[in-house]
């Protein structure tokens, strides 16, 4: 959830800089590229949001162990989710993006737990190799 949360500030930040921040004449807030940034990220921060609850209500009513599978897509998708969030915050800064403490720092925590909780290559085998278990348990 605290990924969602700097996702979610970096998306405020980025929706703020591109109505205040003009390029060729006009603010990049008007540009179809910032636009479409501006909607992936809100979808994924979504979609993330929904991934995590669900998990969240599967180790409450069915335990951790059997929730692994809802728990390794969210070591995969949070992370990535506010990677991609953040760096399109930065992008849409400019210059500014790099020196800002907030999004340098938000995405070095989001960057650092793409390893911390295991490489996402780790997970997303296990992830597999779960969802291959339930067909080959259904022969």
């Amino acid at each position: 959830m605290r990924l969602i949360g700097l996702a979610e500030r970096a998306l405020e930040i980025m929706c703020k800089r591109s109505l205040s921040r003009s390029a060729f004449g006009r603010p990049i807030a008007e540009q179809t590229l910032t636009q479409q940034r501006i909607a992936d990220a809100r979808i994924a921060i979504e979609q993330t949001r929904l991934l995590v609850l669900d998990a969240a209500h599967k180790m409450d009513t069915i335990g951790n162990k059997a929730a692994a599978r809802e728990i390794a897509m969210i070591k995969v998708a949070a992370p990535s989710m506010a990677c991609t969030a953040i760096d399109w915050a930065i992008q849409a800064c400019g210059g500014y993006g790099m020196q800002d403490r907030f999004l340098a720092q938000a995405y070095a925590a989001a960057r650092s737990l793409r390893i911390a909780d295991g490489p996402d290559e780790v997970h997303r085998n296990q992830i597999g190799r779960m969802e291959l278990a339930r067909y080959r348990d259904a022969r």
